[in-house]
């Protein structure tokens, strides 16, 4: 027989409650096991119920979703989070809290019912994932959300070759692609690994293993060449010091 994922739901928008609470009772396995329609009740039951799942709006009254999810990080139970919004630009937060799915508002019941099936598939996994993701607040990032065709999905920060900002929005190259992410990029700049990632001038970050060269301009300031082709010449004062840091 299936183990049954208990539910909690955290919205406090009576029908957005609703229909989530219609969703989960169409799934044989799931039981839903409360409803809150504030933060802080939604705090309270998830240590009282205990529940494997919670699906949880961000703005809510009292607490916010992200509140929650930090008053929940010292504790012995971790439920899976699936964040139910209608703000994108939270994704960032969510991720580093540990969700295991952002469903941005308005969403379809196939794409609730994926979110609900990554959680079931991974669930003995996520348990102990939230455990071993644990870290600091200065922490290096390791993983991005980023918003593509109506979607929200997690990259891996090993795998962005570089960033590039304007004054809203950054843009990281990906394998041939490239995501915007409404976050300066001053965001990504503190929470980056500095050993990997460095700042070649103030709107661009390149990740030293997709560096092929560098190599001095007429101006003796340093051109990186990507792995992609892309040259991104480095300011003076960054020149400097990677000339100074090799051997």
């Amino acid at each position: 027989m299936t183990e049954l994922t208990r539910v909690l739901i955290a919205e406090d928008e009576p029908l957005a409650a609703e229909a989530l609470a219609d969703w989960v009772a169409r799934m044989p396995t799931l039981q839903l096991v409360a409803s809150c329609g504030d933060g802080a009740g939604a705090l309270a039951q998830i240590r009282a119920l205990q529940p494997d799942l919670v699906l949880m709006d961000i703005q809510m009254p009292v607490l916010t979703g992200l509140q929650v999810m930090q008053a929940l990080a010292g504790d012995a139970h971790q439920p899976a989070v699936i964040f139910t919004t209608a703000y994108d630009e939270h994704a960032l937060t969510a991720f580093e809290l540990h969700a295991v799915d952002y469903l941005l508002k308005p969403f379809s019941h196939e794409r609730f019912v994926e979110a609900i099936a990554h959680v079931q598939r991974d669930r003995g996994a996520v348990a102990n994932a939230v455990d071993a993701l644990q870290a600091p607040d200065n922490a290096p990032l390791t993983r991005v959300l980023v918003r593509d065709q109506g979607r929200i999905f997690p990259i891996s920060v090993d795998a962005i070759e570089h960033l590039r900002s304007d004054t809203k929005y950054t843009a990281l190259a990906v394998k041939g692609r490239s995501y915007l992410v409404r976050l300066p990029i001053v965001t990504f700049e503190q929470k980056l690994d500095p050993a990997r990632f460095v700042k070649l001038h103030r709107s661009c970050i390149v990740n030293l293993d997709f560096v092929e060269s560098l190599t001095p301009d007429e101006n003796s300031q340093l051109v990186a060449r990507m792995t992609d082709g892309t040259l991104i010449t480095a300011n003076r004062d960054v020149s400097r010091k990677l000339r100074e840091q090799s051997i």
